[in-house]
């Protein structure tokens, strides 16, 4: 019996499923202790996470996937396996099919601990986490026994940066987002449970073991789309501005290798526009200890993923800001289906348009050519290739001299799996913004300079005199 137990942050989905592979011999696998652990073990994907968390980078999805694979190949089928706030997305859902699958393993069930928002702001509220085992408590119903204690290791309590309402609402909005979808996927394939999480621990812990024991037996009831309808939650607005012919927002897609980078900072100088990359992004809040960087942190600081919802707010801080009136290019925003629908969500509440994409479309063999050969600077970053765009001094940075190397990433075999992940998340979010109508496919092969004049030959022809290509 294999299965998964999923909810929103503060359901009580780890206090839960510790109980249930207790009386239920299953293992517990929890994303967030499994990421620790490759950190803490220095293993080849602990120190590949560890290579992005020190660029002040995020940690890819296909990382996570690849500590699930990992773990599920050094553990035989023994006995069965709960899956503890994994997977997030539809995308994970059916890459932990087709592992199971692999290893001719049944997945039984999607067990959605159902909580009302107002109840979480609640339980948030009043939060506990373990500073040394990273424990989580609630000063209500899950109360240690001596106050600011941790029963487990004696190690302080403290209240998570995270759980103000203000973030606490933003972290609930992306949650809807990402979870609609994927109870849709478990309904329609006649494995998902909704159990709701209302009560005390004990009498959510009764309902939960009520429904592993009938999935043990055979006999456990599913919900179907029409039952899981009510719960996910679709925000009804306006649509988002019509495009406005002062200003420009261009998204650019492309796999890893397909020059998105440097296509971004060759129409940003062409356009005038600002070039707003999320990984620079990233680093400048980690950098200028603005408070979303101080709230990453300290996901960072005890070895757990940054959610998207921190990345989403420095997204929208950032288009807030007075030198965006023109517009802007976006790259590495969005990756997937779910920030997508944030990204319009944020133009909505800006009044901004919708964005063009443009898709730098180039064959998966190619990319893995570029990428065998890419360096990058350890100092300051700056992107080189060995037969593209070679260093004036082999292993040393043009701009600032510092040492080139080649990422742990950018090897064949890492670059294969991010390729297989690209795919997975890429084709759902081309087909929603052609959809839209406002995808651009690009030819990303030729010299960079005959790329760029695709890139602005696709522009609409409202583009602003400001806007228009320097002669």
């Amino acid at each position: 019996m294999n299965l998964a137990l999923i909810g929103p942050s503060g359901a009580g989905k780890g206090t839960h499923a510790a109980a249930l592979c207790a009386c239920f011999r299953l293992r517990h696998v929890a994303t967030g202790d499994l990421f620790r652990e490759h950190l803490e073990s220095g293993s080849e994907l602990g120190r590949l996470a560890r290579s992005y968390l020190d660029r002040g980078d995020l940690v890819p999805d296909e990382v996570v996937d690849a500590m699930i694979e990992a773990w599920c190949e050094q553990h035989p089928a023994a006995q069965g396996i709960l899956f503890d706030g994994f997977p997030r997305t539809t995308c994970q859902a059916r890459f932990l099919d087709a592992l199971l699958q692999r290893h001719q393993l049944p997945f039984d069930a999607v067990i959605y601990l159902r909580v009302p928002d107002a109840e979480i702001g609640r339980r948030l509220a009043g939060r506990l986490l373990c500073r040394r085992c990273h424990a989580p408590w609630q000063s209500t119903l899950h109360p240690p026994k001596l106050a600011g204690v941790c029963d487990l290791c004696h190690g302080e309590l403290r209240a998570r940066p995270d759980d103000t309402p203000a973030l606490v609402a933003n972290r609930l909005r992306g949650f809807h987002r990402t979870t609609g979808p994927l109870l849709e996927y478990y309904a329609d394939t006649g494995r998902l449970a909704i159990v709701s999480g209302e009560g005390t621990l004990a009498e959510v812990g009764a309902r939960l073991a009520e429904f592993v024991a009938a999935l043990e037996q055979g006999r456990a009831a599913f919900a179907t789309r029409a039952q899981a309808a009510p719960i996910i939650a679709t925000e009804l607005r306006a649509p988002n501005p019509e495009p406005d012919p002062a200003r420009l927002d261009l998204v650019l897609l492309g796999g890893p290798g397909s020059g998105k980078g440097t296509q971004a900072e060759r129409l940003c100088a062409e356009l005038q526009l600002p070039h707003v990359a999320t990984g620079d992004l990233f680093r400048a809040n980690l950098r200028d200890h603005t408070e979303l960087g101080r709230l990453a942190r300290t996901y960072m600081d005890r070895g757990e993923l940054v959610p998207d919802d921190i990345t989403d707010a420095m997204v929208e801080d950032r288009l807030a800001q007075p030198d965006t009136g023109h517009g802007v290019v976006l790259d590495g925003f969005p990756r997937n289906l779910t920030q997508a629908t944030a990204l319009r969500e944020i133009a909505f509440r800006l009044s901004r348009p919708d964005p063009v994409v443009l898709y730098i479309r180039v064959p998966d063999e190619a990319l893995l050519r570029r990428l065998s050969g890419r360096l990058v600077c350890r100092q300051c970053q700056t992107p080189y290739h060995l037969r593209f765009q070679p260093p004036r001094q082999a292993g040393v940075c043009d701009a600032c001299h510092g040492e080139l190397y080649q990422r742990d990433d950018d090897h064949p075999g890492t670059v294969r799996a991010r390729l297989l992940t690209f795919h997975s998340q890429t084709e759902p979010l081309i087909a929603y913004y052609r959809r839209f109508g406002r995808l651009h496919e690009i030819d990303g092969e030729g010299s960079p300079a005959d790329i760029t004049a695709r890139c602005l030959a696709a522009l609409p022809a409202g583009v602003p005199a400001g806007l228009q290509p320097h002669a």
